[in-house]
């Protein structure tokens, strides 16, 4: 392989019940939208919000890719002070910036979560940045105890995308990456879980299907549970 090329991807996952499951947090399991008030909040437009966050994982991942240092928060701070012009203050900062610690869960997170729960199956929270931020939303949102753990990437170097951040992941589940599932909102994400080997289950949220040229889906449905429902009603 030369230098500067990719890995090959990992064969496709066999459509199995998995074993475990890593459990995308923004967006697929706790709602960012309501960030939009935090920027009203300090005199901008509502709008902003969604280009914010997605300048955010823009620069994380290039960044992560190009090898630089730092945690995925600190990407996340000078993304918001760019969008929004270099025009707020440290507190105006703040402000929006603590609001990931009180996201409130999507409609269907407790009955997806419920339902592994019940079929005996390891959930781990899948997500970028601190970790205490992370439990602190996943506690106030009441979905903690479902969880056996949660994992972040900051320490691995390296954001998805990247194999080694889902195989990372399965490391921590105890997991082959075979039998271990990768749920997103994300096609991005699912793209990459699926060529590092593991299995994926889309929740579209009326998106549609992924782009043709991008991995497909083990599963994909409108809403968690019905995602979770279909991967637990794979072939053992």
């Amino acid at each position: 392989m030369s230098a500067g090329s990719s890995p090959p991807p990992a064969g496709r996952a066999p459509a199995q019940r998995p074993r475990a499951v890593l459990l995308d947090i923004y967006d697929t399991t706790l709602r960012v939208d309501v960030l939009r008030s935090r920027f009203v909040d300090v005199g901008r437009h509502e709008l902003e919000c969604d280009v914010f966050l997605a300048r955010a994982m823009r620069d994380g991942i290039a960044f992560s890719m190009a090898g630089a240092d730092g945690a995925f928060g600190s990407y996340v701070r000078e993304a918001l002070r760019a969008t929004t012009g270099h025009k707020l203050s440290e507190e105006a900062l703040d402000h929006v910036m603590s609001g990931f610690a009180s996201l409130p869960p999507q409609p269907d997170a407790e009955l997806a979560l419920m339902a592994l729960t019940r079929a005996k199956v390891a959930v781990y929270a899948f997500g970028y940045g601190n970790e205490r931020v992370l439990a602190d939303a996943l506690d106030r949102s009441g979905l903690r105890t479902y969880l056996r753990g949660t994992i972040t990437v900051d320490d691995l170097g390296r954001l998805r995308p990247a194999a080694g951040a889902y195989h990372h992941g399965c490391r921590v589940a105890h997991a082959e990456p075979a039998r271990t599932a990768l749920v997103s909102s994300h096609a991005w994400d699912v793209h990459g879980a699926a060529r590092a080997g593991l299995l994926t289950g889309l929740v579209a949220r009326g998106e549609g299907p992924p782009p043709a040229m991008m991995e497909q889906p083990h599963v994909r449905a409108e809403r968690l549970d019905q995602c979770v429902d279909r991967l637990l009603a794979l072939p053992a």
